[in-house]
This record gives C-alpha cells, sequence and structure tokens, in this order.
C-alpha cells in the first residue's frame, strides 16, 4: 500500500490502543490498597497523592513512542484510551501524569472493579494491554485482540535516544493461526517440515494479532522514507527455522505486511535477539519464552489454543 492510501486507511479508522493504567503507569501500591484494605482506603490514598506524579510502566514507551508517530492530533494514525477497573478517583492522576509526560491520551473507562471487557469493542480498540489475566482472557472472549504485560524490566540497558518504535512478534499462534502448531503436537516434527515445506508458498491463517500487525503496518508504510528505513521497525523472532521459515516470508508477502527484520532461532533463545533490538515490545504465547525474555524488554503474553508452557515447534 502506498503513502496516500495508508494516509486515508488510519486518518478514516485509526489504529485504536487500550492500555490499562496499571501497565502504563507503575500502580502496584495503589492496587494493593484497592484489594486488601477496600475503595475507601484506594479513594482517599488517590485524593491524597492526585498531583504525584506516577512512574513509567510495562506499555509505557510503547505507548510514548506510538503516538508520536501522529502528525495531526486533530486527525490522528494512533489513538490510546486508559483503561482501569480502578475507581474514578484514579483518572484525575492517570490523565495528569499522561499530560506530564506529553501523551495526548484523551479518552478512557475506570469501572469500579467491573469488567473492561464489554467497554473494548464499544471503543473499538484493536489491541488491548493489561496485566490482569482476567481481564486480557475476557478481552479475548469478546472478540478483542489483547496481550498480558508483566513489570517493566529493571534493568533495560542502554536503550537508545532515537524515535523508531520497535515491535517483535513471534510466529504462530500470535501473528499467524495455529494450525501448524497442531500438525505438530498431533502428528511431531517430520510431519510438521513436511507440511510446511509442502506448503511453502500457502499463506497462513491470521493469528490472534494478524489484525493489529495488518495496521501497524499501515503506520509503518506512512514513516517510511526514500530509502525504504521507517521509523516504525516490525520484527519476526520465531523458533521456526530453515526450511519452515519460507512459509513465515510468503504469507506476510500476501498480508502486503512485510518485516523489517526475521529471527530462525529454533532451540535458541530469543531474549538476546529481542535484547540486541532494543525492542519496545515482544509478543509470545508461550510462558517459557516470555519470562526470559521479559527479564531485558517489555513483553506482552498472548493466550493461544494450546497450553501456554509446553513448547511448540522446536527445530
Amino acid at each position: 500500500m502506498d503513502l496516500v492510501d495508508a494516509q486515508t486507511a488510519l486518518k478514516a479508522h485509526p489504529l485504536r490502543i487500550g492500555v490499562s493504567t496499571r501497565s502504563l503507569f507503575e500502580l502496584d501500591e495503589e492496587d494493593r490498597i484497592f484489594r486488601e484494605e477496600g475503595v475507601n482506603a484506594y479513594v482517599e490514598y488517590q485524593r491524597e497523592h492526585e498531583e504525584d506524579i506516577l512512574q513509567e510502566g510495562a506499555a509505557f514507551q510503547i505507548i510514548k513512542r506510538i503516538l508520536a508517530l501522529n502528525e495531526d492530533l486533530s486527525n490522528p494514525y494512533v489513538e490510546v484510551f486508559l483503561m482501569s477497573k480502578n475507581s474514578p478517583d484514579l483518572s484525575l492522576r492517570a490523565f495528569n501524569s499522561a499530560r506530564h509526560y506529553g501523551l495526548p491520551i484523551r479518552h478512557g473507562s475506570f469501572t469500579s472493579g467491573k469488567s473492561l471487557a464489554p467497554y473494548l469493542p464499544a471503543w473499538k480498540i484493536d489491541l488491548f494491554l493489561s496485566n490482569d489475566e482476567e481481564d486480557v482472557r475476557a478481552a479475548i472472549v469478546g472478540g478483542t485482540p489483547a496481550a498480558m504485560l508483566g513489570k517493566r524490566p529493571t534493568d533495560l540497558g542502554d536503550a537508545r535516544d532515537d524515535d523508531e518504535l520497535r515491535l517483535a512478534f513471534d510466529g504462530d499462534s500470535v501473528i499467524f493461526g495455529s494450525e501448524s502448531d497442531a500438525i505438530y503436537a498431533s502428528s511431531g516434527l517430520d510431519s510438521f517440515l513436511a507440511h510446511e515445506m509442502e506448503n511453502a508458498q500457502t499463506p497462513m491463517q491470521p493469528g490472534p494479532l494478524a489484525s493489529f500487525f495488518r495496521k501497524l503496518s499501515l503506520l509503518r508504510a506512512i514513516h517510511m522514507n526514500d530509502e525504504r528505513v521507517s521509523k516504525v521497525r516490525v520484527c519476526v523472532v520465531t523458533a521456526r527455522n530453515a526450511p519452515a521459515h519460507a512459509r513465515v516470508i510468503h504469507t506476510l508477502r500476501s498480508w502486503g505486511a512485510d518485516a523489517d527484520e526475521a529471527h530462525f532461532v529454533g532451540r535458541n533463545s530469543k531474549a538476546p535477539i529481542l535484547k540486541a533490538m532494543d525492542a519496545h515490545i515482544f509478543f509470545d504465547d508461550q510462558i517459557t519464552h516470555i519470562e526470559k525474555a521479559a527479564l531485558v524488554v517489555p513483553s506482552g503474553l498472548v493466550f493461544g489454543p494450546h497450553a501456554p508452557d509446553k513448547p511448540i515447534i522446536p527445530a
């Protein structure tokens, strides 16, 4: 898709991200008070501290950088919505903190303990980021792509001071469907490899984050320079390796959503690759990958159709 088409598409239907306040900001103490001491203690605490600026959470950098890609705030490519099961009293401090950091976030929902899931389709959210498993699973059931974030890594290393946005995705059961996973699970590695070689040029079905990935590709196209380098850098980091890698490339080509980097790691750890990339967020469907990756980059668990801690598609 060319520049004008991408701009037109996103201005008509902006990329919309819903982010929980506990993912965007550090709110562990506030959440503890809400859960352990009750609403009244929580409200009193928020009123006493509503002028205090909240610290950055796991989703902060991706939200800050993706919002910076808007060229016209009156007609944005990207919109972000604050979502919280805490009481509306938090909204004062949350929006004050967003303004302090220069984040143009103006909308959101604060539900005092009620599920956020019904409000996600109401806001037309393309991706929901939260550290609450119940909310993430409810969002998925309701048809909204979602990922569960952990804590912000304590040591992010020497982050690059640039204006790039770097997002990394696992392939199967994340941006692609789980059909190939199922073949491996039922018939083993040899059958999986034979199937992928035979279907190397057959596009895979879309996975849980495919719609978000495709919309992200429009943002990537808008910020592509004449040397075909974009401020939006999209990376695929998958346990596939040759020859099963070919189907990944052909699928992305068929979608018109190229990746800037692809890393076919096989049995090797993904974490060193993600650290070298200095990714601002990584999405995977396996807890084992997420636990290692989350030590070096903010990471989101995408709940798939299989047990998330059971390794799949080993090289």
